[in-house]
């Protein structure tokens, strides 16, 4: 399409000079006479090639805007070429008056470069989805019978072993199973640093290889991969559109219906003041062409494609334009504990018998049978301390997950669990403290026919990046709270470590909706982050639902924003970005309508006896000049990821 606008803009450019020689008001202007017999005939055969060539995608839009029942700025370029041909051709054939043969020329002209100029500023908008679908390689080294064989990535498929040199990029999605090595997934992710990667960790398609050779077993292919979900995702929302795209629809058809007013106005009041009628149609001509509601149709199209490229290229994926946009809104933001303030990896710093039946080690062994068939966090740091002391697991049936409680199952013939305090209270079972326990200490309770048999304490570090990312939103006036199923005294102690203004303990997952709703009844706008399944209804129920990358699949689906990175800072950077977005929406919109206050008259002639009277091509100058000052303020939007 550009390449074709391009084409009709230079063609009919190289026609205008000889339209131009040949018209006899121009000739008179630049004291020349181009005129001999048949003069005008070719005249009108050069601008009749430029009409119907250079003017066909207007007359095209036109036809399609009046067969949709939405007129806009087709229709109006349309009318403005065709009323200036059809009365120059008149002029030809015989009817006294001007001829405009030249004012249509380079209206075309002006029209096609502006056009052609607006769609390279959208293509360049949208680059950075662009240079994401170039990411992915050509080819793939696979490992077969103990051979090296280069085969294309339509060729891969799930379970292949493929070898990453170093410096290669990772063909598909896949986990590592021998090696390791730092590999840079900047372009994807937006993490700036390359990421250490050994056996068992998940490689993305598309990331760049690091000094160590890698050898990973494809997990996902084609449209199943990581990247192509992200391209999928934000051509999305780059074609979604929010309520306030809708409203510049809207501003854009009153425009249309008012430039044709007005030029209709125009015309009637000149030749009411006497004036002949190719001077009034003159008039009615630049009205028409200047009111093209162009640069208001672009002006959030070109913002949109810009802030979710934008957005992809640090890390941040849009589901929702219209939560996006309300992120200026947001007062109070709710975070997830574990995995999204915290690091989400727990490690034993304890393990302490209660009946004296049983050691350390045994107490570890019943907690690791268990949490093998467990996803939560807490388990990986059981299994890996099982692991290191050497507990052996045992087969369990019977298991069950008790929602923000634990979990239960049957060893031996005997009914075991791991749970929370919570669990303990509700049961009314009593359990003996201990001096000097750490604050910041996860604690759960292993449990053997409903009797405590042992006591394990894990403790999760928090991020270095939270923080930070509390600080740069209550800077902003955003309160931050924290909602937790964990006990008071780790959540109070995390809290004070990070200077949130609010906290939620031991809140079970129906209750976290219920949190949420009490924000908002309180006047708050809510933004919640989660990483877990049981975030999903408070992601839901929160006006701007935000999910971390490393969570499930649930979450995200739920969310209305995912953070790659799982870095709580991003959440900051995104309501920051929320509201640089929506200012250059508006200041677009503002541009785009109050440029018409002084155009439309100055286009009617109103000012004529101050000597302010413009032609239709200087009209369509201005607006053009227009369209590109809101395209270029589109492209100055900048994601800030650091305060």
């Amino acid at each position: 399409m550009i390449e074709d606008f391009r084409k009709r803009f230079f063609i009919s450019l190289a026609l205008t000079p000889f339209v131009l020689v040949l018209s006899p008001m121009i000739g008179r202007f630049l004291g020349i006479s181009m005129t001999f017999p048949g003069s005008t005939v070719v005249l009108l055969l050069l601008s009749s090639f430029v009409f119907a060539y250079g003017g066909w995608p207007f007359l095209n839009g036109f036809a399609g805007e009046v067969k949709k029942g939405t007129p806009g700025m087709m229709t109006l370029i349309a009318l403005a070429i065709s009323v200036a041909y059809f009365y120059s051709a008149a002029v030809v054939f015989g009817l006294p008056g001007k001829i405009f043969f030249w004012e249509l020329v380079t209206l075309v002209d002006i029209m096609l470069l502006g056009h052609w100029i607006e769609m390279r500023s959208v293509l360049g908008a949208s680059r950075a989805l662009q240079e994401l679908a170039r990411l992915m390689p050509s080819e793939a080294h696979v490992l077969r019978n103990g051979d090296v064989v280069e085969v294309s990535l339509a060729d891969l498929s799930p379970g292949d072993v493929v070898l990453v040199r170093p410096g290669e990029k990772v063909p598909a999605d896949s986990v590592v199973v021998r090696g390791q090595s730092y590999v840079n997934e900047a372009l994807i992710t937006g993490e700036s640093k390359p990421v250490r990667k050994k056996e068992g960790d998940a490689l993305i398609g598309g990331a760049l290889n690091g000094e160590g050779s890698l050898e990973a077993r494809i997990e996902k292919t084609g449209e199943d991969s990581y990247l192509s979900k992200i391209v999928s995702l934000v051509r999305q929302a780059q074609d979604s559109k929010s309520k306030t795209q809708h409203l510049a629809d809207r501003a854009a058809l009153w425009l249309t219906l008012v430039a044709i007013g007005a030029g209709t106005a125009t015309l009637a009041a000149w030749l009411f003041i006497g004036r002949d009628f190719a001077y009034a149609m003159e008039r009615m001509v630049t009205v028409m062409v200047i009111t093209c509601p162009h640069a208001l149709g672009l002006a959030i199209p070109l913002v949109v494609a810009v802030s979710t490229a934008l957005c992809a290229a640090n890390g941040l994926l849009i589901r929702n334009r219209t939560a996006f946009e309300n992120a200026r809104k947001i007062t109070a933001v709710v975070f997830d504990k574990t995995g999204t303030l915290t690091e989400g990896t727990f490690g034993v710093t304890g393990v302490r018998p209660l009946d004296g039946t049983m050691d350390e080690r045994e107490v570890l062994a019943l907690a690791a049978s268990l949490e093998r068939s467990s996803e939560h966090p807490i388990a990986s740091g059981i299994l890996r301390e099982a692991e290191e002391k050497g507990a052996d697991r045992e087969h369990v049936t019977d298991f069950e997950a008790l929602k923000g409680k634990g979990i239960m199952g049957t060893i031996g013939g005997k009914r075991v669990g791991v749970v929370s305090p919570g669990y303990l209270r509700e049961k009314g079972i009593d359990t003996p403290g201990q001096e000097g326990e750490d604050r910041a200490s996860t604690v759960v309770y292993v449990l053997k026919e409903g009797d405590p048999v042992g006591e394990i304490r894990l403790a999760d570090r928090v991020r270095k990046e939270s923080r930070d990312a509390v600080k740069r939103l209550q800077s902003s006036g955003i309160r931050c709270l924290m909602l937790t199923g964990d006990n008071r005294t780790v959540a109070g102690a995390i809290s004070s470590e990070l200077g949130l203004d609010g906290t939620f303990a031991e809140v079970l997952p129906h209750e976290k909706q219920e949190k949420i709703k009490a924000l908002q009844s309180e006047g708050e706008f809510v933004a919640m982050t989660g990483d877990g399944v049981n975030d999903a209804p408070a992601l839901a129920q929160a006006d701007v639902g935000i999910a971390v990358g490393s969570g499930t699949d649930v979450a995200a689906e739920t969310a209305d924003i995912v953070l790659v990175n799982s870095n709580p800072g991003d959440v900051a950077s995104l309501v920051l970005f929320g509201r640089a977005t929506y200012r250059k929406m508006v200041q677009n919109l503002w541009w785009a309508t109050g440029y018409n206050v002084i155009a439309i008259p100055l286009a009617a002639g109103v000012f004529y006896k101050a000597g302010l009277v413009i032609s239709p091509a200087v009209g369509a100058i201005l607006m053009s000049l227009s369209t590109v000052i809101v395209a270029v303020n589109a492209r100055m939007l900048r994601f800030e990821k650091e305060g």
